[in-house]
């Protein structure tokens, strides 16, 4: 009789990858696979390969960004975290070893239903529950910078009519930074994610904190983030890039190649 095989030591635990990896600190803060799903943008049962069929390398920075964002005590809704994972998701691979033609979406919008005192939707006038914003997302190449990232303004204009918050990711040559990366004082209280990229650039996020280190990332005032952006005369790339040499995190003479705005209003 043939004898049975050993596992392994370590079992099946030892050997997920860095998706499923991501995918448990996700479940240890609370959430569950179809939620982590709806982060994804996927189907529930795709969560589930990235533990028996070893799938998800294409997801694995969006969950790093999402689980960061979680553990660094930011927006918790699956709108906002869907909004920040829509940008980090990377493209499909061709059988030729080329990126699939996929589109990717340079702006996302978010909604929640309204709902009374009670908690019962508000029913608008055609006896739907209404809807009102709750979380946005642009991204700005360096072309579109260029010519004034208007894709931008809209973001910071909704989100200030909400009272919202707004953070922001940057991303420009490393040596354009005048801090080291992941340094207390470049982004005291934020998630210092850093993702360095092999032609020389880096990308960095920013939220203004006022709660000190450890107590998330905050966000700026969204009212006081537009007052900013129409002193800019409506470029928030220019505003954004002002803040970052006046507050002396940027060279002056650098240049931003790519901008991200994530936007939401917490709840009430």
């Amino acid at each position: 009789m043939t004898p049975r095989r050993r596992r392994t030591t370590g079992g099946r635990r030892a050997q997920r990858n860095e998706a499923a990896r991501l995918t448990d600190q996700l479940i240890a803060e609370g959430f569950n696979r179809k939620q982590v799903g709806e982060i994804l943008g996927r189907n529930p049962s795709l969560v589930s390969q990235f533990f028996t069929k070893n799938k998800g390398a294409s997801f694995v920075e969006a969950l790093r960004a999402v689980v960061q964002e979680v553990q660094a005590g930011g927006p918790r809704d699956i709108a906002s975290l869907k909004a920040l994972a829509t940008g980090h998701i990377q493209p499909r691979i061709s059988r030729e070893g080329k990126k699939a033609r996929v589109r990717s979406k340079n702006r996302v919008r978010a909604e929640r239903t309204v709902t009374d005192r009670k908690g019962r939707p508000v029913l608008g006038p055609d006896g739907k529950p209404e809807k009102e914003w709750s979380s946005s997302l642009a991204k700005a190449g360096k072309q579109h910078i260029a010519a004034g990232a208007s894709r931008l303004r809209p973001i910071v204009e909704e989100a200030a009519a909400y009272q919202g918050k707004i953070a922001f990711t940057v991303r420009a040559k490393k040596k354009a930074f005048t801090h080291d990366a992941g340094r207390l004082a470049d982004s005291p209280g934020v998630r210092r994610n850093v993702v360095q990229r092999p032609d020389s650039t880096e990308e960095r996020a920013y939220g203004q904190n006022l709660g000190g280190s450890g107590s998330g990332e905050q966000g700026f005032d969204a009212v006081q983030f537009k007052a900013m952006v129409d002193a800019a005369s409506g470029d928030v790339a220019a505003a954004v890039r002002n803040w970052l040499v006046m507050t002396g995190r940027l060279d002056p003479d650098a240049p931003i190649l790519g901008l991200e705005i994530r936007a939401w209003r917490e709840n009430l």
